[in-house]
């Protein structure tokens, strides 16, 4: 086999097999014509055929030199086709010639003497339109021109992807010669790089034709194997004009700057949603527990993998929080994202508990000093600092935990805790950046938990007054079995002013007292506890129901313009009846064995307070078995429902007289209270009995 037909590879070795010719002969169009030793045409090509115009048999036997060029060159031509003839040396150069159609074209010659086994002598002259061969001279300068001066890397692979030819750009990002590339596979140039999926997609765009474009790799270089470089490259496939395979051209272009900045941008970006997610998220409620999860939820994982919040107990009690340096912190956690799964959730603190820190731990530290602690790689001597015990110490170094951040909860210029952050599946460790983060987020959580955290202490406040002015279990009476129930309002909203009653009366007869402050707070709860004072003094004068909504009426407007509603009756079981008058409250129901239950036709009237107005006593029977059910606007009233339909659906609730009270109470609450109510309710109910 021939060397034309088993040519070397890329890496030294044969081909196997014929390799398919390439095009440039044909992009040239190059003509063979041989003469004899007198100057006649004895083999005519068809390229000769397309660039002189004349066929083989207009060609064959004529002289060239007649056909072919103009008469004022006859000499000359003679002249050098003797010479080649003579010496045997070849000559090239650019000639004009005379075309068939009459034209003068310049074609580029190279005439050389040949000799067949026999020993005559001829000669070989192969032609190409100069034109062509000019511009195929400028394409291949300026290619080679843009390729050497690029900035951008270029490498030409095999079909094997073996290196065939580099340019300058690429030698200096590989940190070697041209030289030293060719021959040699991406593994051995670039040993550092995972060149794998490289491979994959030059594989793929020799078999497909399709060019990969503007894909990224990351990695290193011998030229900078310290640090990692950021590359765009493209892929595609070079062919020659007959469509043949020659390899993979790549484009090389080191965008690690560019790279930086985008990801730094959109490192940026990711902390302005972080922020504004915080900012939606956190402080939706004025429960301290509820916002302490909103704070870990936006930090997971978004900042951490595991986030703790946790605030100094003396805070929680409000008491002063300042720590000196041999003090121990005594901490109580109110909430941990992810609430169950790993070793480090276990080894933190559980919501609720109140952990001791001594002086030497971390998160005492940051809550010490008002700053942030970080600790970018934790190391095994770090884990007992930043664990509650030694079990939990266990636990973290289990878990993975590899760095660490505690930033302050501070709000008006107090300490109330820290912000505790964990990582142990991101890889990346905290940096100044998260620290950043982690300090806006804890910022902004901290008004809302120190808001939350002084809103309970008010309600706890309130709540405390207002139990201790509502009658613990109400009074026994011979007469009546009674049942009641308090709930304060939800979490959202402040305790209110509802407040119930029931006071014996001589003669065997008992007040039943249902009412409603407007309003909320410490300031509702008094003036619920005056009026309360107030209901209990009057109703000992045994006065008209009526009659003592008027009295409670002057009492309330001289109560800083407080305004109330209530349901006054008086139960007499000799008369089985109850006188009720009624100041703006809802009615109360009555429940009577084998009859629906019914709300009691009253007079609505006025709420106390209005003043002017007067109020009506209306007596209803009231038999043995009987019951009526007094309740606040609280239990019934919702944003969603209509009045009447609450009103009815309260009824249909109260379709068992013989249920016992307490059950009803607790069967009432369950059905109608909605949990996130933004109103107290009071509810007594009261059952008549048969006189002993």
């Amino acid at each position: 086999m021939s060397a034309a037909e088993a040519p070397a590879t890329g890496g030294g070795e044969p081909a196997r097999g014929p390799v398919p010719p390439g095009g440039l002969l044909d992009v040239l169009g190059v003509a063979s014509v041989v003469l004899d030793t007198d100057g006649r045409i004895v083999l005519w090509s068809p390229q000769a055929e397309q660039l002189f115009g004349y066929t083989a048999e207009e060609a064959l036997g004529q002289y060239a030199a007649r056909l072919m060029v103009h008469e004022e060159h006859s000499r000359l031509v003679g002249r050098l086709f003797a010479d080649v003839m003579r010496t045997g040396q070849s000559w090239a150069g650019g000639f004009p010639i005379r075309h068939k159609d009459g034209s003068t074209r310049l074609v580029e010659f190279r005439n050389m003497r040949l000799l067949d086994d026999r020993g005559d002598v001829y000669a070989l002259g192969l032609a190409a339109d100069q034109s062509t061969v000019r511009r195929l001279e400028q394409d291949v300068a300026l290619s080679e021109r843009m390729v050497k001066q690029s900035p951008i890397g270029y490498a030409v692979l095999d079909t094997e992807l073996r290196f065939v030819s580099v340019n300058p750009a690429l030698e200096q990002i590989n940190g070697m010669p041209a030289a030293e590339h060719v021959g040699r596979t991406l593994r051995e140039v670039v040993p550092l790089l995972n060149v794998g999926d490289l491979e994959a997609a030059a594989r793929r765009v020799l078999e497909t034709g399709v060019p990969l474009i503007d894909d990224t790799l990351v990695g290193r270089t011998p030229a900078d194997p310290d640090e990692d470089h950021t590359w765009s490259h493209s892929l595609y496939r070079l062919e020659d004009t007959l469509g043949h395979v020659l390899g993979v051209a790549v484009s090389l272009v080191d965008i690690t700057e560019q790279h930086r900045a985008s990801v730094e941008a959109e490192t940026a970006r990711r902390r302005l949603a972080v922020i504004a997610d915080a900012s939606a998220r956190i402080g939706t409620t004025l429960e301290l527990e509820r916002t302490a999860c909103e704070l870990a939820e936006v930090a997971v994982p978004e900042l951490a993998d595991v986030a703790a919040v946790d605030l100094l107990d003396a805070v929680v009690e409000g008491r002063p929080s300042a720590l000196g340096p041999s003090e121990s912190a005594v901490i109580r956690a109110l909430a941990v994202r992810p609430a169950e799964g790993s070793d480090a959730v276990r080894a933190a603190d559980p919501p609720g508990q109140i952990a001791r820190y001594g002086p030497d731990r971390l998160v005492t530290e940051c809550v010490r000093t008002g700053e942030a602690v970080l600790v970018p790689r934790v190391k095994d001597e770090d884990l007992p600092l930043i664990a509650r015990s030694a079990e939990a110490a266990v636990l973290l170094g289990r878990a993975g935990l590899h760095s660490y951040l505690a930033v302050p909860l501070i709000a008006r210029g107090e300490v109330l805790g820290a912000l505790d952050l964990k990582r142990t599946r991101n890889p990346a460790p905290f940096d100044e950046d998260d620290v950043l983060l982690a300090r806006e987020l804890a910022a902004r959580a901290a008004v809302q938990i120190d808001n939350a955290r002084w809103y309970q202490n008010a309600r706890n406040t309130a709540l405390t007054l207002q139990r201790s002015l509502l009658p613990s279990h109400p009074p026994v009476t011979t007469a009546l079995e009674v049942a009641s129930r308090y709930q304060p309002a939800g979490a959202t909203s402040e305790v209110g002013g509802d407040w119930f009653d029931v006071i014996p009366l001589e003669g065997g007869k008992t007040a039943l007292v249902v009412g409603d402050v407007m309003g909320s707070g410490v300031s509702a709860a008094a003036t619920m506890g005056r009026l309360r004072t107030a209901t209990t003094t009057l109703a000992a004068l045994d006065l008209d129901p009526a009659r003592l909504l008027e009295h409670l009426d002057k009492t309330t407007s001289a109560l800083d313009h407080s305004i109330a509603t209530c349901v006054y009756a008086v139960h007499d079981p000799h008369l089985r009846q109850c006188r009720i008058a009624n100041a703006g409250h809802l009615p109360p129901a009555r429940v009577r064995p084998g009859s629906p239950p019914e709300l009691l036709d009253l007079p609505t009237g006025v709420p106390l307070g209005v003043g002017g107005v007067g109020f009506s006593t209306v007596t209803v029977d009231f038999e043995p078995g009987d019951e009526l059910v007094f309740y606040t606007d609280g239990l019934v009233e919702t944003r969603s429902d209509s009045l009447d339909e609450r009103l009815a659906l309260l009824l249909s609730l109260l379709d068992d007289p013989a249920r016992p009270l307490e059950e009803t109470c607790d069967h009432l609450l369950r059905t109608l209270r909605h949990p996130d109510n933004h109103d107290d309710v009071a509810l007594l109910i009261a059952r008549a009995q048969e006189l002993g």
